[in-house]
């Protein structure tokens, strides 16, 4: 019976990835069916999914909305479509105003550029609601709720303000955070706070503790099993106490396997040890000033010893943080493409319907705020990738909508099938090389 954990396993993760497909391409038809339809262009029909129709509902206007057998993709088939592709128009059916072969150039041009950025809206719109619903850290260093730690750490208390950290003042959490990762790690340091209206000195543990605040997936972190909140003790049996330790014994590992004593919060105080064994994976980073450095990582991040007090954030700030989030996706998904092209990073990068699937397993593994959040970045990948100038995809339908716009006619007819054949071709080619990278290349 030793299969049924591994057959959980992967059913949690083809279902988590369904549904974030699923999700993502609902999203992006629905751009193309409703800016078409406000265009004045009818569609036959709109398609979560392809092969045999599992449940159908016409409305009033003759659109078939439907959930087909193969849920890895959609479709929205407009009036006077010769298939789901848009590839041309039955040649049986006269164009008319209505169609998507007999409407105006912008009505066109609008429709297919709607499922790109629909999708990109999605993202803003997650990213924002994420902002909306957490709030912010406010810029006062002022303690939320401390952490859970071992019983060897000490903590500060909710509600205190940090004034100083080993004689240095802080006034923001900005500067707390700069200070904190300057020290050097020990057990203990010395805060003045403000407590309860006055100013107190208190030994406590040091601001950025080797605490696991989030875990990546697909990293060496979560095939080991380490969690969220999870406090690493020691490492190759030498004790630390700063984050920043952890950081510079991976590094030193080079990628060789590294032991890990991690601390993790149970029903008792003293909480339970675990031994845990990883080997850091090699990662290419994107760097603020362009680019990517590679490090061997085991895909942790680190946090604070309490989470720090937080505030609302209203729409505009939060409107400001969804579409500064979703174009660092776009620029660092583009840098990474072009750095892949030129060999500077490892196609491992590249990840395929495999890798996405075991993304989605793993977000989705980690709670509903990770799966939502990668359900923004995926959106904002697929949006990014259909407007790729190739035939098929939306990007090769504008490259055709702005020939003609210059040359004022449509392509030929046998132009138009090779076009999309030799695109059919190459997306069918990045596909295979995306799954043989994902099972074979970069398991």
């Amino acid at each position: 019976m030793e299969f049924l954990p591994q057959f959980g396993s992967f059913a949690f993760t083809i279902l988590a990835f369904i549904a974030a497909i699923s999700i993502i391409v609902a999203i992006h038809e629905y751009g193309h069916y409703i800016v078409g339809r406000w265009s004045g262009i009818d569609a036959d029909v709109f398609s979560i999914g392809f092969g045999p129709v599992l449940l159908a509902r016409k409305d009033r206007r003759g659109t078939q909305w439907q959930i087909a057998a193969l849920p890895f993709g959609g479709y929205v088939k407009f009036a006077g479509d010769a298939d789901a592709a848009s590839v041309g128009a039955d040649r049986a059916v006269t164009p008319a105003r209505n169609t998507m072969h007999g409407a105006p150039l912008w009505a066109r041009a609008a429709t297919v550029v709607a499922g790109p950025v629909f999708n990109f809206i999605l993202s803003i719109a997650i990213f924002a609601g994420v902002v909306l619903v957490s709030g912010q850290a406010t810029e006062e260093p002022r303690v939320g709720t401390p952490r859970a730690l071992p019983p060897s750490y000490a903590s500060l208390m909710t509600g205190d303000v940090v004034l100083a950290i080993n004689g240095q003042e802080v006034a923001t959490l900005s500067e707390l955070l700069q200070i904190s990762g300057e020290l050097t790690p020990s057990a203990r340091v010395r805060y003045e706070v403000l407590r309860d209206g006055r100013a107190v000195v208190v030994e406590a543990s040091p601001p950025l503790p080797p605490v696991v605040d989030a875990v990546q997936p697909q990293s060496a972190a979560m095939a080991a099993g380490l969690r969220e909140g999870d406090v690493i003790l020691s490492v190759n049996g030498t004790p630390i106490w700063g984050f920043s330790e952890l950081r510079m014994a991976v590094d030193a590992a080079a990628g060789a396997p590294i032991d890990l004593v991690l601390w993790r919060a149970d029903e008792t105080p003293e909480g339970q040890e675990i031994p845990v064994t990883l080997s850091p994976r090699r990662t290419d980073l994107p760097v603020a000033s362009g680019g990517f450095e590679t490090r061997y990582l085991i895909g942790v991040t680190g946090g604070m010893a309490f989470v720090p007090q937080t505030e609302a954030v209203g729409p505009v700030a939060a409107l400001s943080y969804g579409l500064s989030q979703t174009g660092f996706i776009i620029t660092s998904s583009l840098s990474g493409l072009w750095h892949m092209v030129t060999g500077a990073i490892s196609t491992c990068n590249l990840q395929g319907p495999v890798g996405i699937a075991e993304t989605s397993g793993a977000a989705a593994s980690q709670g509903l705020a990770s799966f939502i959040w990668l359900i923004a970045v995926l959106s904002t990948a697929v949006g990014l990738m259909n407007l790729f100038p190739i035939p098929v995809l939306d990007g090769g339908h504008l490259v055709l909508y702005a020939y003609e716009a210059v040359r004022g006619r449509k392509p030929p007819e046998g132009f138009m099938r090779i076009f999309m054949t030799a695109g059919l071709s190459l997306i069918l080619c990045l596909m295979i090389f995306a799954v043989f990278n994902d099972v074979l290349l970069c398991p």
